[in-house]
């Protein structure tokens, strides 16, 4: 019987690697946290920027709940095994 990954690490390492839907919300991520990065070594943020900044925050937040969601929901499918 294979040892199941209970710990979030563990769970996320799995459905990187099987998880289709994971691994896109996994790449837009790391997207919106390379554009984050690049605009943090500005020296100065223009208004524009500073829109920007908020609006990829919001979406790098929203990208990393639907990833939580899909970590609990393999998390609950493998507790009812």
């Amino acid at each position: 019987m294979p040892v199941l990954p209970q710990e979030s690490h563990d769970i996320r390492e799995q459905l990187l690697a099987s998880n289709t839907e994971f691994q896109r919300l996994a790449l837009e991520h790391s997207r919106y946290e390379a554009q984050l990065d690049q605009l943090s070594r500005y020296p100065y943020l223009c208004s524009e920027d500073i829109i920007l900044e908020t609006m990829l925050k919001k979406l790098k937040l929203r990208v990393k709940d639907e990833m939580e969601q899909l970590v609990a929901r393999y998390r609950l499918e493998v507790s009812r095994r």
